[in-house]
């Protein structure tokens, strides 16, 4: 029998003094993907990363800089899943995938909040009036990003951490 599948990625996970009210909107619009992980924005996929080391990622975080985002309108994807889009700071996002990664022409992902996933069943609790209480124009700044992984359908779990800005250890 095959080990279930590894995934990996770098995310943007939202700070704790942001986080407390968008994990309760989470908790209720889809309470498997908050159990699976917590609120973020990735940064770079699984097949973007795999031939990384992380002593590679690391040389390559040393000079970056915290990342500020914007996100307003919520929207309905696939069904039952509920995005809460950048609409402020995408520009920077790219730049920072491009340097990350060491090449230009990347795909070029909106970055978001997945609020609800329509891989999940559908909570009662899933709707655009449930999050609502999540003000248009938050702006969150990100100062570490976090090389994740996930095995199987499994929780994510956190590998390495890589700080930004003035969060970087001396």
């Amino acid at each position: 029998m095959n080990p279930p599948p590894t995934r990996r990625q770098l995310s943007l996970y939202v700070p704790r003094e942001f986080a407390a009210e968008i994990e309760v909107v989470r908790r209720i619009v889809d309470p498997v993907q908050f159990g699976l992980i917590p609120a973020h924005v990735t940064l770079c996929r699984e097949d973007e990363i795999e031939n990384l080391s992380i002593e590679e990622l690391r040389s390559r975080f040393e000079v970056e800089r915290s990342l500020r985002l914007r996100f307003g309108n919520r929207e309905v994807f696939d069904g039952h899943g509920i995005l809460w889009n950048c609409v402020d700071g995408e520009s920077e996002y790219h730049a920072l995938r491009e340097r990350i990664l060491s090449r230009s022409g990347l795909r070029r992902p909106r970055p978001h909040l997945t609020l609800a996933h329509p891989r999940n069943p559908k909570a009662p609790g899933n709707s655009l009036s449930a999050v609502s209480a999540l003000s248009e124009g938050t702006e969150i700044l990100f100062d570490v990003v976090r090389l994740i992984e996930q095995e199987g359908s499994g929780p994510w779990h956190v590998l390495e951490e890589f700080p930004l800005g003035d969060t970087k250890r001396g």
